[in-house]
């Protein structure tokens, strides 16, 4: 027998080869499937927000000429601070920042943040993201940066990332006001979920904001791009989440069910 012509005849006639086939054939064309539309799952459901350029309002230090901390440039907007520029205004208490206010409020139903950021090496002791707006607080979300790690505000148990630096990464925000919580997702995946803080009127914040009692560094910087707002309804936002899981658990029954294969051929 010729092995050119008889070795893929004998592949193909054993029916355990054949079903790991086309397992490994059915795993691999959903997993580019759900590549394809990882992009849409999050804000599946959702209305994009119209934004013109006019609701990207800049804060830097008062006393500072906006391009000596903001520059926007073939789409991504750079913004950085050092951390001894004075605050916003003459009256504010806050720590030295340039950061976008998106002059969108909002006070019910679910709104997500969505953007690509990036740390560069070395900034640290800086909020890059927030909700502003909270019942008690300031605040119902701050995500900071420390020495190469993405948190929830300064603490240092809820990591979530734990390599930010020098990368595009993807970050997706979805407060939902009604049900009063907030979860986070960097590059599609579930990173975080915490309790609202109430309050009436929220918007969205993106840049550099010193943590003067967090160890901020001399020089803070961040850069985004495709920087999207949107909104939707809360029942479809849970069919959206559970969606997700679904893909989840069948990949984790996939390679199961592949690696008992591999074991009964062995």
């Amino acid at each position: 027998m010729a092995r050119g012509v008889g070795a893929p005849l004998l592949f193909l006639a054993s029916p355990t080869l054949l079903m790991l086939q086309v397992l490994l054939l059915l795993s691999t064309s959903c997993a580019l499937l759900r590549s394809a539309h990882a992009d849409d799952l999050l804000t599946e459901g959702f209305t994009a927000v119209e934004l013109p350029e006019a609701l990207f309002k800049v804060q830097k230090p008062y006393d500072v000429p906006l391009p000596e901390r903001y520059e926007f440039v073939d789409g991504v907007r750079r913004m950085w601070v050092y951390a001894t520029d004075h605050p916003i205004t003459t009256a504010h208490p806050g720590g030295p920042r340039t950061e976008i206010k998106i002059e969108l409020n909002y006070s019910s139903g679910v709104w997500q943040f969505e953007g690509y950021g990036y740390i560069p090496h070395g900034t640290t002791g800086a909020s890059v993201m927030q909700i502003f707006g909270a019942a008690e607080h300031a605040t119902t979300l701050m995500l900071h940066v420390y020495d190469g790690r993405l948190t929830y505000y300064h603490d240092d148990s809820r990591v979530v990332d734990a390599g930010i630096y020098d990368r595009w990464f993807k970050l997706n925000v979805i407060h939902d006001v009604t049900a009063s919580n907030v979860t986070v997702f960097v590059d599609d995946q579930h990173r975080l979920t915490v309790p609202g803080r109430g309050g009436d009127s929220h918007y969205f914040k993106f840049g550099v904001y010193g943590q003067r009692n967090n160890g901020m560094s001399c020089r803070m910087e961040s850069l985004w791009r495709d920087v999207k707002v949107f909104t939707r309804d809360v029942k479809v936002f849970t069919s959206g989440v559970a969606r997700a899981n679904g893909w989840g658990v069948y990949n984790f029954i996939m390679i199961i069910v592949i690696q008992m294969m591999f074991k009964q051929i062995a």
